[in-house]
């Protein structure tokens, strides 16, 4: 297995038990130049709300950068202000399968302190 491989089979086995719980699920992906957040209904088919750091606005506040600690803050409160606008205040974290660490940790914390709960 290589690495991308090995991610995604974590991942799978998140939402699996993500899918079990009934909970909205806030999902993240990285890249090395951009992070991205969805938030998905119980039934995983809507999205209720999205963050990314290639919106235009957001872009230009970090001035293009959005691939350190610093974006993926941004892109924590603005999902979390998204997530209660649509009524939505717990969440279930999808990292998909990314450590929780730097730009990862950094997201959740934000969104955490922006009001969402999980």
């Amino acid at each position: 297995m290589n690495k991308k491989e090995t991610r995604v089979r974590r991942a799978r086995q998140t939402r699996i038990r993500i899918a079990e719980q009934l909970a909205h699920r806030l999902s993240i992906h990285r890249s090395n130049q951009h992070i991205f957040a969805q938030l998905y209904s119980p039934c995983g088919t809507k999205v209720l709300a999205s963050a990314s750091t290639m919106e235009a606005d957001i872009s230009k506040a970090l001035n293009g950068n959005g691939g350190n600690s610093a974006a993926a803050q941004q892109i924590g409160k603005i999902i979390a202000e998204r997530a209660i606008k649509a009524g939505v205040t717990e969440v279930a974290f999808d990292r998909s399968g990314f450590r929780y660490h730097g730009r990862v940790k950094a997201l959740a914390e934000a969104a955490r302190e922006a009001g969402l709960k999980f």
